[in-house]
């Protein structure tokens, strides 16, 4: 299910740097390094990184994880705009590319092909983050990861994010600069949990929770994702407008982004929705959940399951192989 725990430690890749990226930069660290990298010259800011290629396959099969697939295919196929299946399990026909640049957002970590949605996606970043803009201090969003061009499942990263529909937003704001190439492909995002897993830092002000409230009062916004210690905060600094909080759900890993899902589309009847939130804010017995023992800090099994197989190609709707093998 979308909500099960996941390991609370886990950092998500999309704040991950990539290798090969200044050298120097990632020696230099904090706001010498963010300078450095915001310098670099416009002819070399269209630049992918060093490092990135992935190797070709040598051979399909029926076995051939669909990740593996999925992941090689760098432009959308062509034809009606379509998401097919469910989040963690589907792909996205005809999706459109968020602009890398715009007045209010800047796309991270562009070399990883990851910045496709459904054209109601790509309406919405932009629409939203100029709304924050507009009523935050942030000057504007940091997308991390959209949809793949055309969805399904990704080489790493990701369980959901298949269908056009998911966008992770970072946690911190944009520059006021906009930034290189090279530069999203090295600054990192920022952690608003404390050591502790119950707390929040510095980092976290009224302005993130304004930021996420927007988010959530949305009404194409069924789900923001983030650290159950976020949950936790914004719970107790909501005051009397609790509504929108029912939609902030609890979720190991969302530290440093907090992952936004929209609904299916009413024409898309290859759209697969997830279940209705539970009602009430979440807050109280039902968040206490996440902070028993033994959850916060997990201890490995003595006998860990066995990984599940890989999903492959046959145990995905089967419109998705006309997508991945289309034009």
């Amino acid at each position: 299910m979308l909500e099960t725990p996941l390991q609370p430690n886990t950092l998500p890749h999309a704040e991950e740097p990539r290798s090969g990226v200044s050298k120097h930069a990632a020696r230099l660290g904090g706001a010498a390094a963010i300078a450095l990298l915001l310098a670099i010259p416009s002819s070399a800011q269209d630049i992918t990184p060093p490092g990135y290629a992935i190797p070709p396959l040598k051979s399909v099969g029926p076995g051939t994880p669909a990740k593996e697939l999925f992941g090689r295919v760098e432009r959308p196929s062509q034809g009606r705009e379509e998401s097919i299946g469910f989040y963690t399990n589907g792909c996205l026909a005809g999706g459109k590319a968020l602009p890398l640049s715009g007045p209010t957002w800047q796309v991270m970590r562009p070399s990883r092909n990851r910045y496709y949605g459904r054209t109601k996606l790509v309406q919405f970043i932009q629409r939203i983050s100029k709304r924050v803009a507009a009523n935050t201090s942030w000057p504007g969003l940091l997308i991390g990861d959209m949809s793949q061009p055309r969805g399904g499942p990704m080489l790493k990263g990701h369980a959901s994010h298949q269908v056009g529909l998911d966008v992770d937003v970072w946690l911190r704001p944009m520059p006021t600069a906009e930034m290189s190439m090279p530069a999203r492909e090295q600054i990192m995002s920022t952690n608003l949990v404390a050591a502790n897993r119950i707390d929040l830092n510095e980092y976290y002000n009224k302005n993130t929770l304004q930021v996420l409230k927007i988010f959530a009062t949305d009404p194409e916004v069924e789900r923001v994702l983030v650290n159950p210690a976020i949950k936790r905060r914004i719970c107790m600094d909501a005051g009397n407008d609790r509504a929108w909080l029912q939609k902030v759900r609890p979720v190991w890993g969302h530290d440093y982004h907090t992952h936004i899902r929209l609904g299916c589309s009413g024409s898309d009847s290859s759209c697969k929705s997830q279940a209705d939130v539970v009602p009430g804010d979440g807050c109280g017995k039902a968040l206490d959940w996440w902070f028993t023992p033994g959850r916060l800090f997990p201890r490995p099994p003595a006998n860990p399951p066995k990984p599940a197989p890989p999903l492959t190609l046959a145990g995905m709707p089967k419109a998705c192989a006309a997508v991945l093998n289309g034009p």
